[in-house]
């Protein structure tokens, strides 16, 4: 479950982009009730790309902004409540790490689902049926197929 920060230099303190993407990961993994489970757990990862202040937008406006991109599968996170609870949780941890001067609007949240069998790892293809089963097998017996 790719996680991508984009967020202008700056915005994020010096310690906030370190900590924006396991911190983000954990949100994800809790709200998805899956803490622990071996097979979901390293599924979640994500990348922090820092744009020059100059090449960060909103509204056609250069503005310092924090982006976070979620990438699922169409199962994942599958009920608007669930998608707002990650994102109320994403946008409370960026604005968390956010340097002086930022504001609860300069953070963007965005949740999108791949269409079953539209999601791999490690070069297998899987299923919204196949990732619930591994799932489930993870957290049955700790171990996945």
């Amino acid at each position: 479950m790719p996680i991508a920060v984009i967020a202008a230099a700056g915005a994020l303190t010096p310690a906030g982009e370190r900590e924006i993407i396991p911190r983000l990961s954990d949100a994800l993994i809790d709200v998805s009730g899956l803490t622990g489970n071996t097979f979901f757990t390293p599924m979640v990862a994500g990348v922090l790309h820092l744009l020059d202040p100059q090449h960060v937008y909103a509204g056609g406006t250069n503005r310092s902004l924090v982006l976070v991109e979620l990438k699922l599968p169409d199962i994942g996170l599958p009920s608007v409540a669930a998608r707002a609870a990650f994102i109320e949780r994403a946008t409370d941890i960026a604005y968390e790490l956010m340097s002086p001067g930022h504001d609860r609007g300069d953070i963007r949240i965005n949740v999108v689902n791949a269409p079953d069998g539209g999601w791999g790892m490690g070069g297998h293809a899987y299923t919204g049926e196949r990732l619930v089963d591994a799932i489930t097998q993870a957290a049955t017996t700790g171990t996945h197929a």
